[in-house]
């Protein structure tokens, strides 16, 4: 299904990073380890490789790889792009300084919760996830997004399921996106940021 979504000249999602990501990225030391999940065509990992940071992408799609490939050559910035599916990735222990989760909300209950333990476990200790994608509202305004209300997130879902990190910052608001033809017009977003102590 993925690689159907992508085969196509232009990025789906865009080229310029979430806003999420460009607006929180300063939180980030210099020179982190990054990991960015389910990467897609590379707008977040390239933006992330471009302020010195040392990134990982995760991709499990072949013409997503290629056009994040394509945009790091021409943003002239090295990103590490590992193809896998996220599901039998090998999430070693206390390996980043920080992780990108956005709009990965394809995952059903029992895989989206293995995702969250792994991300956990493979954060250093002091480390950061940044978790972005959409509440059930959503659901109302259709313009991206599963269309799955157990795949959407809620506060009271993300709270335990990274109870025992602290919480930095866990926001739920509107906003018009205008991120490619994937995601456009008004949105129900929720942003979660949070460091293991």
């Amino acid at each position: 299904m993925w690689e159907e979504r992508f085969a196509t000249p232009d990025y789906l999602f865009g080229t310029e990073p979430a806003e999420f990501v460009r607006r929180e990225a300063a939180r980030l030391k210099p020179a982190s380890d990054v990991l960015c999940l389910a990467d897609g065509e590379g707008r977040n990992s390239v933006y992330l490789a471009g302020l010195g940071h040392l990134v990982v992408a995760m991709e499990m799609a072949p013409s997503a790889i290629a056009k994040a490939r394509a945009l790091a050559l021409a943003q002239g910035v090295m990103v590490d792009i590992q193809q896998a599916d996220i599901a039998a990735w090998d999430w070693k222990p206390n390996q980043y300084d920080a992780i990108f989760a956005v709009f990965i909300q394809f995952a059903p209950p029992p895989l989206r919760d293995a995702i969250f333990a792994g991300m956990i476990r493979t954060l250093r200790p002091g480390g950061l996830v940044f978790l972005h994608g959409y509440t059930p509202k959503q659901l109302a305004f259709g313009t991206g997004g599963p269309r799955v209300i157990e795949n959407l997130y809620t506060p009271e879902l993300l709270a335990k399921s990274f109870d025992g990190l602290r919480i930095e910052l866990m926001l739920t608001y509107e906003a018009e996106l205008d991120e490619g033809r994937a995601h456009h017009g008004q949105s129900a977003m929720i942003d979660l940021i949070a460091r293991k102590v």
